[in-house]
């Protein structure tokens, strides 16, 4: 089941005489995770490199930031993707030390600082969520909430018209138990509709 990150998490490491800071954070798009590249250049404006990876969805990239072609960017989200992450920048800040590393070692480097990274950044387990909407009498409103707050689902909409409607939201394995759970309490007088209906 994938996962994200709960914080930033972060490391660095001195490999002949290079420094590589990195730093593995929950995000969303592209656009978020070029932000946070640009204000990582105004902290370290006498980087070599900042290379990142993203892995969220149809928005992921890997970018090389001018080190040889397929030796940063793609090994960083390689690493993601083995670790079944998703919505997750890596980045890694490099201050050259003059000692080249060649390709084989800098994609050990790229890699090993965000697999440092990840040690220590705490994951949540993402869940697919679903939205529901019902129509009950307003005596069962009262009923509904209790259930819906016990269930720990998400009261996203209330409408109060001839009968009330309700929609929530909560993670996909519960919908079913729940649904079955709100029909036996109310006895038939609970209605489904599909959401935005």
């Amino acid at each position: 089941m994938p996962q994200t990150l709960a914080a930033p998490a972060h490391s660095e490491l001195i490999i002949k005489k290079s420094r590589f800071i990195g730093c593995v954070q929950p995000m969303a798009d592209r656009a978020s995770a070029q932000a946070t590249v640009d204000a990582l250049w105004k902290q370290h404006p006498g980087a070599a490199h900042i290379c990142w990876a993203l892995l969220a969805g149809g928005q992921s990239a890997a970018v090389d930031d001018g080190e040889p072609g397929g030796t940063a960017g793609r090994p960083m989200l390689d690493v993601l993707r083995h670790q079944d992450l998703e919505g997750v920048l890596a980045t890694v800040v490099r201050y050259f030390g003059g000692v080249k590393l060649g390709a084989g070692g800098l994609v050990r480097a790229y890699t090993d600082t965000i697999a440092q990274a990840l040690l220590t950044a705490p994951k949540v387990t993402l869940q697919r969520m679903t939205t529901l909407q019902c129509m009950v009498p307003y005596a069962l409103e009262g009923l509904l909430r209790r259930e819906i707050e016990a269930a720990g689902a998400e009261l996203v909409a209330v409408q109060h018209g001839t009968l009330v409607s309700l929609q929530l939201r909560l993670p996909q394995t519960q919908a079913a138990h729940f649904v079955q759970r709100i029909n036996d309490q109310g006895q038939g007088r609970v209605g489904w509709t599909a959401p935005d209906a």
